[in-house]
């Protein structure tokens, strides 16, 4: 029997199994056979339009939704199983053919019977088995690299591959995602963000850790940008909107929709939410400490005001390079990266000329891979490969910087400051009636304290006398000692 990890080295080194088909063609099928993990490296690839060939990157945008389904008898098992009812007694109607089908499960159109329109998520059969042998396989290659590849400590490739294990285990537990999609859902009710970004309502008494149920979501997928223009939606905006709400999300939320691929993004025509933007599939989000947010706060700002020498102070302090690190070179180097590229929209950028002189000097300063970050950085490929296809022209910087200068003015200004004393304020409710008597225990402690330092300096200039009376009997007994053996 062939080695399962032969063959899959075989699939991905030839794209597939038949040369006569396109090389897109081939190297999407080889993706699809590898596995989930190979397929959401796939869709990532499909938004760089800048990187990788126009051909490879069309095939490649099939893999956002469009994965082979597997047969609607096991999909109709599995709601049935999981809930103990038939699918006729759950729901008023359910159609058995997929809408969607992506790497890790499948969606089916349904109608509850109070008339609510509903899509159906279901976890693929036996995802867990196939889970574990491509991190088995990512974790067996992270050791290599880590152990034979110059430079491989630098990358810690195996705490960035725990950090993905992490996440796609999240994946598959389907309750998990409901949960991420109502936390977001509420995220933006809050005011001043009703407009920008639509998340599902769950519907929690047919969910479970194999079945997701979530209102239905109409628009126009993203990816169909004439159908998007052809509507009548302002592209422009749209892609402004689209850095705004991922800044949203990342600095005054520090959770975030970490998957944001054109198949999970639709937009509304709906009049009523007119040229919002749809978020589906909540599989794979991301958190930020406080810490970490404030950090990339401070960084992406040096970076607009072009404070290189700050922002290589931000990495010597983070210990993000060695101590010894001489601040004016690396700020040189930061500056010799993004300096040509300010004020120049983002089709005039080439994102691999950046990446490879970003790698240059990460090698060169011995910069050290920050595994947290990992999920962020690829959903930030995401968001501005989307914004590279909404409109060319769009100024990433210039979009950008008012919102983290509000932000910034926020987390230090009075606003923040009553913000922090009501959240603390329940607490303070609990302590204020105990102040008076907390003081006057305070005041006693400090008689009995006083009392008993003035005992241990008695105590202190007895020592010193005996100690004295020591030294003095010690040079006597000496003297003595030298008087006897002279005579």
């Amino acid at each position: 029997m062939r080695n399962p990890y032969a063959t899959t080295f075989l699939n991905l080194t030839r794209f597939g199994r038949n040369p006569t088909k396109s090389r897109g063609v081939r190297l999407r099928e080889a993706l699809e056979e590898l596995g989930p993990i190979f397929i959401k490296f796939g869709q990532v690839l499909s938004t760089r339009r800048d990187i990788v060939p126009q051909d490879i990157a069309d095939e490649l945008q099939l893999l956002q939704d469009r994965v082979p389904p597997f047969p609607s008898k096991e999909a109709v098992s599995i709601i049935e199983s999981t809930f103990g009812k038939s699918v006729d007694e759950l729901f008023a109607t359910f159609n058995k053919e997929p809408c969607a089908s992506a790497s890790v499960a499948q969606v089916h159109e349904a109608t509850l019977h109070n008339g609510r329109r509903v899509a159906v998520k279901i976890l693929r059969p036996e995802m867990q088995k196939v889970i574990e042998k491509d991190l088995l396989l990512l974790h067996s290659f992270a050791g290599f690299i880590q152990r034979f590849v110059p430079d491989g400590k630098r990358l810690k490739p195996k705490e960035v591959i725990a950090e993905f294990d992490q996440y796609l285990h999240d994946e598959l537990d389907l309750q998990i995602e409901a949960a991420n999609c109502s936390q977001l859902r509420r995220n933006f009710k809050k005011k001043g963000r009703e407009n920008l970004l639509l998340i599902p309502e769950v519907h929690w008494d047919y969910s479970n850790s194999k079945v997701f149920t979530m209102d239905w979501m109409e628009g126009i997928p993203i990816a169909q940008i004439d159908s998007v223009i052809e509507a009548g939606v302002d592209i422009k905006k749209l892609a402004r909107m689209g850095v705004e709400i991922f800044f949203m999300q990342v600095f005054e939320d520090g959770f975030f929709h970490a998957d944001m691929h054109p198949g999970n993004i639709f937009i509304s025509v709906n009049p009523q939410t007119f040229g919002q933007y749809v978020a589906l599939d909540f599989g794979i989000v991301g958190s930020l400490s406080d810490f970490d947010k404030n950090y990339l706060a401070q960084n992406f700002l040096a970076f607009f005001q072009r404070d290189y020498r700050r922002v290589a102070q931000l990495h010597i302090e983070s210990q993000w390079v060695p101590p010894n690190t001489r601040e004016e070179q690396l700020e040189a180097a930061i500056r010799t990266v993004c300096e040509p590229y300010f004020d120049r929209p983002i089709s005039e950028i080439s994102l691999g000329n950046v990446l490879k002189r970003l790698f240059q000097i990460s090698k060169r300063f011995h910069v050290s891979i920050q595994p947290q970050l990992v999920l962020l950085q690829k959903t930030l490929l995401n968001v501005e490969g989307m914004g590279r296809e909404l409109d060319p022209d769009l100024d990433l910087w210039s979009t950008a910087k008012p919102f983290l200068e509000r932000w910034m003015i926020n987390r230090v200004g009075p606003k923040r400051f009553v913000e922090q004393l009501k959240h603390e304020s329940s607490q303070w409710a609990d302590m204020l009636p105990q102040i008076p008597r907390l003081v006057y225990q305070n005041l006693e402690r400090q008689d009995r304290t006083k009392d008993l330092l003035e005992k241990i300096d008695k105590l202190n200039e007895q020592q010193d006398l005996n100690s004295k009376s020591i030294i003095f009997v010690l040079i006597l007994m000496l003297i003595m000692f030298i008087l006897f053996i002279i005579y």
